[in-house]
């Protein structure tokens, strides 16, 4: 495409990541308002995450199947849609303060989601040379994360009054018979703002069908490619992929471990959740750092695999300074533990993580690449599963030590970025 077309593409596709961060990072404040407001433990506050990625891991492959029909355009129209109906399903959910139906409405979403990612990521790898993919990715991410950034303050600002801090302590001294209609006074508070986002989100929809978003042929290969992958005939044979998709799966876990969970660890240190709700922000805008150095530095003085490589060993880094560090410090007009600032920090190791994989794990594909895509996006369950594990350690042995579910997490990763991308047929073969 020419260069106009380009830059075109590249900015509706910038657009698409600040929707999808917006809707998935507002998670890191739904988690501890549900927890209160629907009187959950750990564990059961941590399904509001499972909810939603576990759809990711259904969705994926018949968002491929789907694109592959419909075309790229008509997938995300049709994502976007699908969104709203999840957003919509908030209002009778919150009606009835219904657990069971937010989790619905949740999972609605992220099927929607699922479908857009699923079109949206091949995008990013393709409209340009692979060797600067990951800067790509590196723009895609600040969108999604300055989205992240603004979805919980934004979210805060709408439902959480000053007042709110004493109601909350009231609660818990309440009866059964006085607490209930306080909390379906809480939980109504959702109803405006997601209804909103479900009109948004239809309006996008219409937008993206009918913007000059080009369409990509995937289906053709170079010669190179073709020689390849001759007497291919599954997504299986392609080992760098299919591991690629499990390093997907722990980063994406590990990272929304590290921004959705650190509201109620700062809450746990006695911070107010007013106070609180801020910390996600430092998280995501480290994560933005890193993206910014990553677009300065990639490709022109370091490789994909070496920022990758990089990234990876801070993060083992930060992991054991969470869970070994402690003593109270005054950073940011914020009195808390040292060990919560190595969870801002992680922000900054996982941030050229999802650029390094998807370079690498998308390579050599050729006509498979709208499957391998879908494989990959159903590495983002990971998303769902890795914070039960996390709600689970948590519940038995603390919120900080619950964080080494991470040091697992962070040396697979370092196996793939030093031999898992390599691969080109499988150990037995």
């Amino acid at each position: 495409m020419d260069h106009k077309t380009y830059i075109k593409s590249l900015y509706i596709i910038a657009v698409l990541f600040f929707v999808f961060g917006f809707v998935t990072w507002i998670n890191a404040m739904l988690i501890p308002y549900f927890k209160i407001c629907c009187e959950l433990n750990n564990l059961e506050s941590y399904f509001v995450a499972f909810a939603f990625y576990i759809s990711y891991l259904f969705i994926s492959f018949p968002a491929s199947l789907l694109l592959k029909k419909v075309g790229f355009k008509n997938g995300m129209m049709i994502g976007f849609f699908v969104m709203a109906i999840g957003a919509f399903i908030f209002v009778p959910a919150a009606l009835m303060r219904n657990y069971l139906v937010f989790l619905i409405g949740l999972f609605t979403l992220g099927a929607g989601l699922a479908v857009l990612q699923t079109a949206a990521n091949p995008y990013v790898t393709i409209l340009g040379p692979k060797e600067s993919a990951a800067m790509r990715f590196s723009i895609m991410g600040i969108c999604n994360k300055f989205a992240g950034i603004l979805a919980p303050l934004l979210f805060a600002a709408v439902i959480l009054k000053s007042s709110d801090q004493a109601l909350f302590e009231q609660v818990k001294t309440m009866s059964a018979v006085e607490r209930a209609p306080l909390l379906d006074e809480l939980i109504r508070r959702v109803i405006l703002p997601y209804s909103c986002v479900a009109a948004i989100l239809v309006l996008l929809g219409i937008l993206v069908r009918f913007s000059s978003l080009p369409e990509i042929n995937t289906e053709n290969e170079d010669e190179v490619t073709a020689e390849s992958n001759k007497g291919k005939s599954n997504i299986f044979q392609f080992p760098h992929l299919i591991l690629g998709a499990i390093a997907i799966f722990v980063h994406v876990g590990s990272q929304v471990i590290a921004v959705d969970t650190i509201i109620g660890y700062a809450h746990a240190m006695d911070i107010s959740l007013l106070e609180a709700k801020v910390f996600p922000s430092y998280t995501l805008t480290a994560t933005i750092v890193g993206y910014i150095l990553g677009i300065s530095l990639i490709p022109k003085y370091l490789s994909q695999v070496f920022a990758l490589r990089a990234c990876i060993l801070l993060g083992v880094v930060f992991t054991l300074c969470i869970v070994f560090c402690s003593g109270r410090v005054t950073i940011l007009g914020h009195q808390a533990d040292i060990s919560i600032w190595f969870i801002v920090l992680l922000g900054f190791a996982n941030s050229m993580i999802w650029a390094g994989i998807w370079p690498l794990s998308m390579d050599r594909l050729g006509r498979f690449i709208k499957i391998g895509a879908a494989i990959l996006i159903m590495g983002l369950s990971g998303n769902a599963v890795m914070p039960l594990v996390y709600g689970q350690l948590a519940d038995q042995y603390g919120l900080q030590n619950a964080y080494l579910v991470l040091l697992p997490c962070y040396l697979y990763l370092l196996f793939y970025a030093y031999r898992g991308y390599k691969l080109e047929r499988w150990f037995n073969s």
